[in-house]
C-alpha cells in the first residue's frame, strides 16, 4: 500500500467516524427504533381559557391551600349523570384523591361527598357546558376534555399528572 492509499484511507476512516453515527442516528428515527413511545394526554393541552381566579362565578372559590388539583366540569344537561361520572374517577385515585378536588358548575342535583358546587355568575365567551377541565393547584387550566371522553382517559392523566408533580399530601378534601 502505497503512502497516497494510506492518506485516503486514514480520510475515510475519519469521515466515517463522523458520519456514520448521524446516519445511524437518522434511520433511528426515521424508522422509530429504539425510540420510546411518547406519552401524550387525551385531552386538549393548555386550552384558551383564563384561571379559575379569573372566571365569572357567583361563589369566589379558594385557589384551595396550593396543592390541590382542581376536576372541574359545567353540569348544565344529564348533571346527576355527569357529577356521578366524575365523582366515581376521582374516587378511583384512590389515596390520591385527596391531592384533587372536585368542583361542579351549575346543576340541582346535591353536591357529591368531597365535591363543591357553583354557579356562573355571568357566561364567558369560552365557556363550553359539555367540556370537563383540570387546573393546577395555582387554578390555571392544564386540560381539556369533550363530552365523550372516558373517564378511564381522565383517570389515566389525572395519574400522570399527579406523579410527575408529586406535591405534598393533603389531609382531608
Amino acid at each position: 500500500m502505497t503512502f497516497r492509499n494510506r492518506q485516503r484511507l486514514k480520510l475515510m476512516v475519519l469521515i466515517a467516524v463522523f458520519f456514520l453515527p448521524l446516519l445511524g442516528a437518522w434511520g433511528m428515527l426515521h424508522w422509530q427504533a429504539g425510540i420510546p413511545a411518547g406519552r401524550t394526554a387525551h385531552g386538549q393541552l393548555m386550552p384558551p381559557v383564563p384561571p379559575l381566579s379569573e372566571w365569572p362565578l357567583a361563589d369566589k372559590l379558594p385557589i384551595s391551600d396550593g396543592q390541590a388539583w382542581w376536576l372541574v366540569f359545567d353540569c348544565e344537561a344529564d348533571c346527576k349523570k355527569r357529577a356521578d361520572q366524575w365523582w366515581r374517577m376521582h374516587r378511583a385515585l384512590g389515596r390520591q384523591a385527596d391531592r384533587v378536588t372536585r368542583l361542579r358548575i351549575g346543576g340541582n342535583a346535591e353536591a357529591l361527598p368531597g365535591g363543591n358546587t357553583t354557579r356562573w355568575s355571568a357566561l364567558p365567551d369560552w365557556r363550553d357546558s359539555s367540556v370537563l377541565w383540570i387546573l393546577d393547584p395555582q387554578g390555571r387550566v392544564v386540560l381539556a376534555y369533550p363530552e365523550s371522553i372516558e373517564p378511564a382517559a381522565v383517570l389515566e392523566d389525572m395519574e400522570q399528572l399527579l406523579k410527575v408533580n408529586p406535591g405534598m399530601e393533603r389531609h382531608g378534601t
